[in-house]
């Protein structure tokens, strides 16, 4: 693995067909320091924008590129630093530019979108015979397929080639035992070596059963630097086998990070996700 700093706008969202992770952000949801934990995949002539928080449009705007540039978008849940930036892309599209970007997202979950999320911004703009807009008049939708024989409710797809792999898991609401009691909150695998954990609490399980179907070789977890809530803290991480520390880097982090630089290299994690860097694999 290599980590590239950003050098110069815009951003290129082709390479050379490497494994690219390029974080748009890497603070918690109300970070004022580290825009908000959204991430563009890049591999050959594709890209993925994994999440699209209310910062992101003003990241990619600061990154030389627009809403309007991004074809290929993967939502891991709700939260406003998730989707917040969503509505933009959608109205932008279709007025500005006359064209849908593609969505990889499952049926369950486009539903839950769509009815809680995303209808009330956009689906009364245009009125045709009583007719409102739906979700379909939006985007593009790649339904992943259903994956058998795996630990935990988890779906596939491909862009490119990419293999995409979505896996569910415990965010939301605090009091949730497992990801099957949780709201819907998802996590990707991709190319089966590097994950991406986005926003859930401390799930050994998940790492666990994962990592002994993989060869994974890094995991980009989120952590809080305290513990209780909704998210997986650092003195719950603490507790994994150092080889596992070691592959992952901390993201969705406050801006207090510097308080636990220390305590982070003494622990022996891979380190801090740091923002507008790429990690070529």
């Amino acid at each position: 693995m290599k980590v590239r700093k950003f050098k110069k706008a815009p951003i290129d969202l082709t390479n050379n067909g490497q494994l690219s992770i390029f974080f748009i952000g890497v603070g918690s949801a109300f970070s004022k320091t580290h825009y908000q934990t959204n991430m563009l995949i890049i591999k050959g002539n594709d890209h993925l924008m994994v999440d699209c928080g209310t910062k992101t449009p003003q990241a990619l705007y600061e990154l030389g590129i627009s809403v309007m540039d991004i074809r290929n978008f993967c939502i891991t849940h709700s939260h406003a630093d998730h989707i917040g930036g969503l509505e933009e892309v959608m109205l932008m599209n279709r007025y500005a530019k006359q064209q849908k970007a593609n969505i990889i997202i499952s049926e369950i979950y486009q539903q839950i979108l769509w009815d809680t999320s995303l209808r009330g911004g956009s689906g009364y703009n245009e009125d045709e015979h009583g007719k409102l807009l739906s979700f379909g008049d939006f985007w593009d939708i790649t339904q992943p397929r259903w994956l058998a024989n795996y630990p935990r409710e988890t779906y596939g797809a491909t862009l490119g080639s990419m293999d995409i792999k979505i896996f569910r898991t415990k965010h939301i609401p605090d009091s949730s035992k497992n990801w099957e009691t949780a709201f819907w909150s998802s996590g990707l695998l991709l190319d089966e070596r590097i994950m991406l954990t986005a926003d859930t609490r401390f799930d050994r399980e998940l790492l666990d059963s994962f990592c002994e179907k993989f060869n994974i070789e890094a995991i980009f977890h989120d952590c809080q630097f305290f513990d209780g809530g909704v998210h997986a803290s650092i003195s719950e991480l603490a507790t994994l086998p150092a080889d596992l520390r070691s592959k992952i880097f901390l993201t969705h982090y406050g801006d207090n990070w510097k308080d636990f630089e220390q305590k982070i290299n003494d622990l022996g994690f891979a380190g801090l996700t740091q923002q507008w860097c790429f990690y070529d694999f």
